[in-house]
């Protein structure tokens, strides 16, 4: 129960950061969620699932008799293929999730800016201290919506290369001579 204690101000902090960010900020956060849940199931399926699936493949065409003619091509390809494309299979997901970070991010500031007007609308001044909730409404969400997007793209990076380099290694170990 002691050990509980040690996460309390952390959680104090990121409760005072949600609310210093407005809802759009939850937005982002369950956005941000769902893209590593997506970066780390295609992680865990390359390092796991993908190796059988690729030994289960090469083993099937190295059963196939013949490997030269048109048809036997056609068949590499179609291995390869299918392959290829379970490897690629939440890619363009986490893609989508980059490019709708910096946009929720921009919404957030958005109906910050939304809110600054209106406490410049009801105060009828441009008292600062009024104005600060909006303002913090419209970067922070900003600013999360940015470091969300840059975190996908530096995996969604690193997994592309590591697609193209598992679907390469592939395609060179279904030789067609025997």
């Amino acid at each position: 129960m002691e050990r509980l204690y040690y996460f309390v101000p952390a959680l104090r902090s990121v409760s005072e950061f949600m609310d210093l960010g407005g809802g759009v900020l939850i937005l982002i956060v369950v956005l941000l969620l769902v893209m590593w849940t997506l970066i780390f199931e295609r992680m865990l399926y390359i390092n796991g699932p993908y190796t059988r699936l690729v030994e289960q493949t090469i083993a099937e065409w190295e059963a196939r008799s013949e490997r030269n003619s048109w048809h036997a091509h056609a068949i590499r390809e179609r291995l390869i293929s299918i392959v290829y494309q379970k490897l690629e299979h939440n890619m363009p997901l986490i893609k989508t999730c980059i490019a709708l970070s910096p946009l929720l991010g921009l919404l957030g500031t958005v109906t910050g800016m939304i809110e600054v007007f209106e406490v410049m609308a009801i105060s009828g001044s441009g008292n600062a201290r009024s104005m600060a909730a909006g303002v913090s409404k419209a970067t922070v969400p900003t600013m999360a919506g940015m470091v969300a997007a840059l975190s996908g793209v530096a995996m969604h990076t690193l997994l592309s290369n590591k697609v193209a380099i598992k679907k390469e290694q592939l395609s060179d170990h279904m030789t067609t001579d025997h």
